[in-house]
C-alpha cells in the first residue's frame, strides 16, 4: 500500500513547468547530490514501513521532512564525529558520499532488517552510526546524548593542549542534533547550559548543536517560536535557516559550521523541518491531527521543494526528477531485498559478545593510611602513569573534594588534568562520556550517591550501552567515583546517607567495586582502570562516607582499619577474614569492620566465624561465595542496603543458583529514607542484630 506522500510526489512533480536550458549547469551547484541524498532517505522510509508489514522491518521512525539536513552534512567534513538526532537519513547518506567504499542505503536497510553485518551495532539496534563515517551511535531519543557531545568537545581540545593523541583531526568540530521536543528535556537544557558556561569563560569548546524543529513531539505541538525565543541571544551564536528549502539552509549550515571551526566554540543552529508520515510506522497521526493539517504539511516536503528547484533552473526535467525517485526506489528496494536475507542475531552468547569483560593484570602500588589516603594514592599513581587519567566533579579541585580525597591533586598535576565542573551530574557524567571517546580515562566524582540518580541515564542509557549498540567499535571507559552510604551518625539525613544501589546494580556490564579499607580500595581502582583501559570497562567506584578517615576497628587507637596488605584485587574475587569453621558472615562496605567485631564477640562465646568481604557488587564474587559457604555450611549476609531490591537479594540467589543448599539468613537495613540525627540508627542495619541473627543461625 503506497504512502499519500509518495503519491503527492509524483502528482506535484508532474505539475511542474519545465525550464530547460534558462539556469545553472548542475556542475555549479549541490544540489544534484542533496537531492540524491534526500531521494535515498525518503525511500528508505518507504521500505522501512513495508518491511514492518511484512514482518521483516522492526523500526520506522523515518526522517521524512527532516530531509535538508543533508545540507548540514556537506557543511562539515566526515572525519567531524557526529551524534545525530534520530531522523538523520539524509545526513548520513550525504556524509558517506564524502567516504570512499561507504553503502550507506545498505547500512541503513541492514539496520531497519535487524541483520549482524549492520556496520555499527551488528543488528542489536537501528541507530545511525558508522566509525568510518566519525558517526557515533546514540542509544535514546531524549537529548541524553547532548552532555556526551559536550564533553567530546572538551576532550578534543583537551589533548590538543596536553599533546595526547585524538581519533580526530585538531581543527574538528563535534555536531549534535536533537528534536525541538528534545529541546525541552532536562538534560538538553543542562548540556547547553554547560556549554555556555565555557563560553563565557572562553574556554574552547567547538560543538555545533543542531535543532531540527518540526513543531511537534509525537503529539505533543511545541509552540511557535519557542526554539528560537529561548536559544536565540542566549549566550551562544545562534543560526537559523528553512532546511525544507536548499537555498536556505545551505549556506547557513555552512556558516554555523565555518563560524564553530574558526573561533572554537559552540553554535546552536535551528532548521526549521516538517514532520511528514507521523512519529513513526506505529503512530496514527489522525488520533491528535484533523486530515487538513496533515495534508497543508505536504506542501513543505523539502523533496518536492527540491524538485521544484532543479526543474526552475533548468537542471532535470520533471521528467527526469521522477527518474530519479523511481530509480532511487529501485535502489533501495534491492538494499531492502539484501538485508533482510543476511543473517540475524541467534544467540545470547553473540549478542552479549560486546559485555564481556576479559581478566586484566592490574599493577598495585602498596598504600597506607585510611580509605580516604589510600584512594588518594591510587589516583595519584593512576594520574602519573597515564597521562589521559583525568579527575574532575564538584570541589574536587582547589579544594580537594568534600571530604578531602582529592586533596593536593590539582596543585600536582595541573587544571588540565584535575578540575571542577558545573554543579550538574549531568554535565559531569557527560564530560566524561565524551573526553573517554576522545582517549581519555575519566575519572569523574559524584558528591554524593543520592545526587547520582538526578543523572542515572547517563549511566544507564549512555554508558554502559556504547559498546553493545557500537558491538565493541566505540567504548567510553570510565571510573565514576560516588561517595555514598550511611553511618554518618545521623548527619546529613537522606541525601548524604543513601543506602539504595538498586539502579545501579542491574545495569548490564557495568562494575560495581564498594571497597571498605584502603588497601582493597587502592587495589580495586589500579583494577578498574586496567579493566577501564583493556576494555572499555564502565566501572562505578563506591566509597563508603563513613570509613574514609576510620583508623580504628576493635578499640580507640588500635589502627586496626588502616592499611596491612598489599594484595591485588581481581575483579569479581572477594577478601576473607578468618577462617572459622561455623559461619559464613558475608558483607562489604560498612557492613564489614562492623560483622569483624561481632565475630570477635562471638569467639568469646565459642563460635568460630569468618567473614568475607564481598568487594565486588558486580560481578559478584561467586566462586569465593561458593567456596566459603560450602566449607561452614551456615551463611549469615549482612546487607546495609535495604532490604528490598538491597544486595543480599543478589547473593541469596547466586548463591541457590550455585547449588548450596546450607543454612542461610540475612539482615539489612529497612525498607526507609535514612532519617536525621539519631533517628537513623533505627532504620540502618547495626551490630546487634548481626549478632543476634548469628547466634540463632548457629544455635537455633
Amino acid at each position: 500500500m503506497s504512502e499519500p506522500i509518495d503519491e503527492h510526489f509524483t502528482r506535484t512533480v508532474q505539475a511542474l513547468s519545465s525550464s530547460r536550458g534558462t539556469g545553472n549547469s548542475a556542475s555549479d551547484l549541490p544540489f544534484l547530490d542533496l537531492f540524491d541524498a534526500q531521494l535515498g532517505s525518503r525511500h528508505v522510509d518507504l521500505i522501512a514501513r513495508e518491511l514492518g508489514s511484512r514482518g521483516q522491518g522492526f523500526y520506522s521512525i523515518g526522517s521524512s521532512g527532516h530531509e535538508g539536513n543533508a545540507a548540514v552534512a556537506v557543511a562539515l567534513r566526515p572525519t567531524d564525529p557526529a551524534l545525530l538526532h534520530y531522523r538523520s537519513g539524509a545526513f548520513y547518506i550525504a556524509r558517506a558520499r564524502q567516504v570512499t567504499g561507504t553503502n550507506p542505503l545498505l547500512d541503513m536497510t541492514l539496520g531497519i532488517a535487524a541483520a549482524t553485518d549492520e556496520p555499527i551495532s551488528g543488528g542489536r539496534h537501528k541507530v545511525f552510526g558508522n566509525a568510518q563515517l566519525s558517526i557515533i551511535p546514540l542509544t535514546s531519543t531524549i537529548a541524553s546524548h547532548l552532555p556526551r557531545a559536550v564533553g567530546l568537545a572538551l576532550g578534543m581540545q583537551r589533548a590538543a593542549k596536553l599533546g595526547l593523541p585524538s581519533p580526530w583531526p585538531k581543527d574538528a568540530i563535534v555536531l549534535c542534533g536533537f528534536g525541538d521536543a528534545s529541546a525541552n528535556h532536562s538534560t538538553a537544557l543542562g548540556a547547553l547550559n554547560a556549554a555556555r558556561h565555557c563560553a563565557y569563560q572562553r574556554l574552547p569548546l567547538p560543538v555545533l548543536f543542531v535543532c531540527e524543529d518540526n513543531g511537534i513531539g509525537i503529539s505533543v505541538r511545541t509552540p511557535p517560536g519557542w526554539i528560537e525565543e529561548a536559544h536565540s541571544g542566549a549566550g551562544m551564536k545562534y543560526f537559523s535557516a528553512d532546511a525544507t528549502d536548499l537555498t536556505s539552509v545551505v549556506p547557513i549550515a555552512a556558516e554555523a559550521a565555518a563560524w564553530v571551526r574558526t573561533n572554537r566554540a559552540p553554535a546552536f543552529l535551528h532548521l526549521r523541518t516538517v514532520r511528514l508520515m507521523g512519529h513513526a510506522g506505529s503512530d496514527v497521526e489522525s488520533a491528535y491531527r484533523t486530515p487538513g493539517e496533515i495534508t497543508a504539511d505536504y506542501s513543505l516536503d523539502p523533496l518536492v521543494k527540491t524538485a521544484s528547484l532543479l526543474v526552475s533552473q533548468g537542471i532535470l526535467t520533471p521528467a527526469e526528477v521522477l527518474e530519479r525517485y523511481e530509480a532511487k526506489r529501485t535502489e533501495v528496494r534491492a538494499a531492502a531485498g539484501t538485508a533482510v536475507s543476511r543473517p540475524k542475531l541467534t544467540s545470547a552468547k553473540e549478542i552479549m559478545a560486546p559485555l564481556t569483560t576479559s581478566t586484566v593484570d592490574a599493577p598495585f602500588v602498596p598504600v597506607s593510611g585510611t580509605l580516604a589516603q589510600g584512594i588518594n594514592q591510587a589516583l595519584t599513581g593512576i594520574l602519573s602513569s597515564d597521562p589521559g587519567a583525568l579527575v574532575f566533579g564538584e570541589d574536587v579541585g582547589r579544594k580537594g573534594g568534600v571530604y578531602g580525597v582529592t586533596r593536593g591533586l590539582h596543585k600536582k598535576f595541573g587544571s588540565a588534568r584535575v578540575f571542577d565542573t558545573v554543579l550538574d551530574e549531568q554535565s559531569i557524567l557527560g564530560t566524561a562520556l565524551g573526553t573517554s571517546l576522545v582517549g581519555f580515562l575519566p575519572i569523574p566524582e559524584i558528591q554524593y550517591l543520592a545526587y547520582v540518580h538526578n543523572a542515572l541515564d547517563q549511566i544507564r542509557g549512555e554508558a554502559s550501552t556504547m559498546r553493545f549498540f557500537s558491538n565493541d567499535q566505540y567504548r567510553n571507559p570510565m571510573i565514576v567515583r560516588i561517595a555514598g552510604l550511611s553511618y554518618q551518625k545521623g548527619f546529613g539525613g537522606h541525601f548524604h546517607n543513601d543506602n539504595s544501589i538498586a539502579a545501579l546494580r542491574d545495569i548490564p556490564g557495568v562494575v560495581i567495586a564498594a571497597p571498605a579499607r584502603a588497601d582493597d580500595a587502592a587495589a580495586m581502582l589500579y583494577t578498574c582502570a586496567a579493566a577501564a583501559r583493556t576494555d572499555g570497562q564502565v566501572c562505578v567506584f563506591l566509597e563508603p562516607i563513613a570509613l574514609y578517615h576510620t583508623r580504628d576497628l576493635y578499640e580507640p587507637g588500635d589502627n586496626g582499619w588502616l592499611a596491612s596488605s598489599s594484595e591485588s584485587a581481581p575483579l569479581g574475587t572477594a577478601r576473607i577474614y578468618g577462617s572459622g569453621k561455623d559461619l559464613t558472615i558475608v558483607s562489604f562496605a560498612n557492613g564489614v569492620p562492623m560483622s569483624l567485631r561481632v565475630a570477635r564477640r562471638l569467639a568469646a562465646q565459642g563460635i568460630n566465624a569468618r567473614v568475607l568481604d564481598l568487594r565486588w557488587l558486580s560481578p559478584l564474587p561467586v566462586a569465593d561465595l561458593l567456596t566459603h559457604a560450602g566449607e561452614t555450611g551456615r551463611v549469615l549476609v549482612a546487607d546495609e542496603t535495604r532490604r528490598t531490591g538491597g544486595v543480599s537479594e543478589g547473593v541469596f540467589t547466586a548463591l541457590l543458583d550455585g547449588g548450596y543448599r546450607g543454612a542461610l539468613r540475612r539482615v539489612t537495613s529497612e525498607d526507609c529514607f535514612i532519617p536525621l540525627g539519631p533517628a537513623a540508627n533505627h532504620v540502618l542495619l547495626d551490630e546487634d542484630a548481626i549478632e543476634k541473627a548469628a547466634l540463632d543461625l548457629v544455635t537455633g
